[in-house]
């Protein structure tokens, strides 16, 4: 027997509705400490997200770099939505496979989420123009963890460990792909070809 999910309508203040499932288990809380339903939730991330960037294009611009999208997620965590709530809304919106990208650029501009995996298809050709063999073939260890585990795969923080992953060694990576430097060029480049 096949369930179907209950989905709810959230009313947000551009007068545009968001669909998302309804979740009675889910808990969100209020900055104040205070228990709030998803729909709550959703309407005031909505009402804090102009703040953090004024459109789409902004949104990608600083999503597609690691420094910037770090300080977009503190921002958001400082206003109580952190990275784990996202995660959640993602989930409430069927995009539990998408990056937070979507989940944000849904809230903020009512874009239908695409999985990890369609991103990086969809934009594999932009993301490996300009490099060799070599280059490419470390971008498909890294878009593979990427699509296996999110968007925390392309924290700068975890550039050491996915190298010593694929290459067991920096010393071996650098051999294979070039100076340190930049190794950490091509792996914050291809960045904002991804989004």
């Amino acid at each position: 027997m096949c369930e179907k999910r209950r989905k709810v309508k959230v009313k947000l203040a551009d007068g545009k509705e968001r669909t998302i499932q309804h979740m009675s288990a889910t808990s969100f809380w209020s900055p104040d400490g205070k228990p709030i339903s998803a729909a709550e939730f959703i309407q005031r991330l909505f009402g804090e997200l102009p703040a953090l960037f004024a459109d789409e294009d902004e949104l990608r611009t600083v999503w597609g770099r690691p420094d910037t999208r770090r300080k977009l997620l503190e921002g958001l965590e400082e206003k109580g939505y952190g990275i784990e709530q996202l995660a959640e809304v993602g989930k409430l919106i069927e995009a539990e496979n998408s990056d937070l990208y979507d989940v944000l650029a849904y809230i903020a501009f009512n874009l239908a989420p695409v999985t990890r995996a369609e991103r990086v298809d969809s934009h594999r050709e932009a993301i490996f123009q300009g490099h060799d063999y070599r280059q490419q073939e470390f971008l498909c260890f890294v878009l593979d963890h990427y699509v296996a585990r999110g968007v925390g795969e392309l924290s700068t923080d975890k550039l050491p460990q996915l190298i010593e992953l694929k290459y067991h060694s920096l010393g071996d990576a650098v051999r294979e792909l070039g100076p340190a430097g930049h190794i950490r060029e091509v792996f914050v480049e291809f960045q904002q070809h991804l989004y």
